[in-house]
């Protein structure tokens, strides 16, 4: 055999080798329904068509004032709307689970006056990243919450793609009665996850509603087994202002 007939064999045994490339689309907010809105985000003609909101509202953080450490509800995200059209999420971020009964207390209160201003409003959602290995603690946390919100809200968290590889996804089917879905997140910041295709498999393992978070003009291309799951109820897509 010559050395260039080996040259070419060599070739096409390592391209054979090589895993396909995910043949990823553009993600095109005009493909969706159902938005996150931040603040500072200019907003966009698909919102007039939207049927769904996800809607920032402030940010939960441990604060310190006369050495004593106190976890603190700041406002963020536009003020009190009235939407056309659209059910309303109300988003809050958190960097710490310890709340005070007045945190919660000012949630529902911010979800009573969205609602008396004529909006369908749907419920919280809680913006938190828990380590993979402190799943049964926030598992802990949410039930604590479920408890003191008002039935008539449901209960929305974003998860991490890591919770259902690494981590004990257990601790998060078993909360099938406590939260109302769970919104994976397949970007960090403002760009997808590179390797985002690799978690998805795992969330197979899911046994309670899951939607997928996508990010503007990102990547994403959807396996044939992940919306064929009976848990799978869609995507939010989080937008952002054009570069």
């Amino acid at each position: 055999m010559g050395k260039l007939t080996s040259s070419i064999l060599t070739t096409l045994l390592l391209a054979l080798l090589q895993p396909l490339p995910i043949n990823a689309a553009v993600v095109r907010a005009a493909d969706h329904s159902s938005f996150w809105i931040w603040g500072g985000v200019k907003p966009q003609p698909v919102l007039f068509e939207a049927e769904s909101f996800y809607i920032l509202q402030g940010q939960i953080v441990e604060k310190k004032r006369q050495n004593v450490t106190k976890a603190m509800l700041t406002a963020q995200g536009m003020s009190v709307a009235r939407l056309r059209k659209g059910k309303v999420w109300l988003v809050y971020r958190a960097d710490t689970l310890h709340w005070t009964p007045e945190i919660v207390q000012a949630l529902t209160l911010r979800l009573k006056r969205w609602q008396l201003s004529g909006n369908p409003v749907v419920g919280l959602q809680i913006d938190f990243d828990a380590k993979t290995r402190h799943l049964n603690e926030y598992a802990a946390f949410l039930r604590h919450l479920r408890s003191r919100l008002p039935a008539e809200y449901r209960l929305s968290i974003t998860g991490l793609l890591d919770w259902s590889s690494n981590g004990d996804i257990e601790s998060i089917n078993k909360l099938r009665n406590v939260i109302d879905e769970v919104v994976i997140q397949t970007y960090q910041g403002r760009k997808t996850i590179t390797n985002y295709n690799a978690y998805l498999p795992a969330l197979k393992r899911l046994t309670l509603p899951f939607k997928i978070g996508l990010v503007q003009n990102g990547e994403w291309q959807a396996p044939e087994y992940l919306e064929a799951s009976p848990w799978f109820r869609g995507y939010v897509v989080f937008l952002r202002n054009p570069a």
